[in-house]
């Protein structure tokens, strides 16, 4: 459980230190003799270079440190540690209070830039100001991380996660139903993970990426000389997963003689390599996901009963991403994380306009498409702050081009359903004043403002229009 905390005075041995870095040695007493009275640890340093080398032990909470000194000037320390540390602010003082060292500063990521001299007690709030950043992030950072795998809120992800928990003893067949890119390998892995097979190997295979004629190999392994090219012997994928899980992703599209061997293995627990006399016995826990619907597969007669009945002793049914609204902000935010983390640049943010509007999105390729598009931005938004406008072109409309019209219902039924997961109160009264800000706001905007035009349009009297804009505190709002 995470516990979020405040006062600087009580995570006092919860946190890391402050560091102080200023050749200086005058203003690093002061700053010492300020913190000890507010009962924030530190360390001082007299320069970048040696702060640099502590680093390699250590980890500052925040760092305080002068722009120039002998050696590495602050805004390389900045640097480097940013390359490292991209979360942990860092204050910067100078005694050139310059546009050139203030942008530089900024530039680099610094959290705060002080001109010397100073008033103390607002060196001190800054610092203070500055932890809880620190601590904020760092919380939200573990929060995420220790739900990386599959991250979501909505009941049917809820489901999920119960699911896996149940099986976690199990040696179980599973089979994942759901469509592209809504995460059925996450689900596979996770369900390795926690599993008694845990410490053996996951091995995983598309069954519709791999040629017909080569798939059998693929699965089964072959011998030396069963065929043109095989000049050695060869393990498959059963023999690689043994004693672990064997994860076989879009099952539907199993050719139909491999359906037969594979059942054979399911139904006596042995197979044989290609061109192999000796049965080899598999001690494999099998996996399978489809986007397909597997009944209408066998109606079709495309897919084995038999099989079909072996693979669904378990099923788990993935939602689509449209249906689970409620979990776009936080995938976004954990993608955006991810991204950064891989290009190892500093984080973006998404704006609440942002996420709303995303959130209304169908997003036809589901989490996959999400990530992606978090990755674009990581690369592509100039800013730190991403709004509608830093989407691609196709993103930025009221809806999502990639998909064809998205149903504002279904976002307000999300925003309705995460409204009664949180228990909240009054939740008819809210989202009617939403819904009449959004509809006044959007008119009056389409009338450059003109109130009687705009009435009209939204079937209202001027006088009722103009008691909601009151009431609705709009008036700042309309230019």
């Amino acid at each position: 459980m995470l516990i979020r905390i405040n006062n600087i005075s009580c995570i006092k041995n919860m946190m890391k230190p402050v560091w102080i870095i200023d050749d200086d040695r005058s203003i690093r007493w002061v700053l010492e003799k300020s913190l000890a009275r507010a009962n924030i640890e530190f360390e001082s340093f007299p320069s970048a270079d040696e702060a640099l080398n502590a680093l390699n032990e250590a980890m500052p909470q925040v760092v305080v440190s002068d722009i120039r000194m002998p050696g590495r000037s602050g805004l390389d320390f900045l640097q480097l540690l940013h390359e490292r540390y991209p979360l942990i602010p860092v204050i910067i003082m100078t005694a050139y209070s310059d546009l050139e060292s203030a942008v530089s500063a900024f530039q680099g990521g610094a959290f705060e830039y002080l001109p010397k001299p100073f008033d103390i007690n607002h060196a001190v709030d800054l610092i203070r100001r500055a932890l809880e950043q620190s601590q904020r992030k760092s919380a939200e950072l573990e929060e995420t991380e220790v739900a990386a795998d599959i991250l979501g809120k909505a009941p049917a992800m809820q489901d999920v996660f119960r699911a896996i928990g149940r099986l976690s003893q199990s040696h179980a067949t599973v089979l994942i139903n759901g469509e592209s890119g809504t995460g059925k390998e996450l689900v596979a892995r996770a369900l390795h993970r926690h599993s008694p097979r845990a410490k053996k190997s996951f091995i995983a295979i598309n069954t519709a990426a791999i040629p017909k004629d080569l798939l059998e190999s693929e699965l089964f392994g072959h011998e030396r000389g069963a065929f043109t090219g095989a000049a050695a012997t060869r393990q498959g994928r059963f023999e690689q997963a043994e004693g672990g899980t064997l994860f076989l992703d879009e099952i539907g599209d199993m050719p139909q003689e491999l359906q037969t061997r594979l059942l054979r293995v399911l139904s006596d627990g042995n197979y044989y390599r290609v061109g192999g006399q000796q049965p080899i016995k598999a001690n494999v826990r099998i996996i399978t996901a489809t986007h397909q619907n597997l009944e209408d597969r066998v109606k079709q007669g495309l897919f084995r009963e038999d099989l079909f009945h072996r693979l669904n002793v378990i099923r788990l049914l993935l939602p689509p991403l449209r249906e689970r609204r409620e979990d776009i902000p936080l995938l976004a935010k954990f993608f955006l994380q991810k991204s950064a983390h891989e290009l190892a640049v500093e984080q973006k943010q998404f704006s609440e306009a942002t996420l709303h509007h995303l959130s209304a999105q169908s997003f036809p390729g589901n989490v996959r498409q999400l990530e992606n598009l978090c990755h674009w931005l990581t690369v592509m938004t100039p800013s730190q702050m991403i709004e509608i406008a830093d989407l691609p072109p196709e993103w930025r409309g009221g809806e999502n081009l990639a998909s064809t019209a998205t149903d504002w219902t279904a976002a307000l039924a999300a925003e309705a359903g995460a409204a009664l997961q949180r228990g909240d109160e009054g939740i008819m009264d809210k989202l009617v004043i939403q819904f009449e800000r959004t509809l006044i706001l959007q008119a009056l905007q389409h009338t450059n403002g003109r109130r009687i035009e705009a009435a009209t349009l939204l079937g209202l009297g001027r006088n009722t229009l103009t008691r909601k804009i009151q009431e609705l505190k709009l008036d700042d709002k309309e230019a």
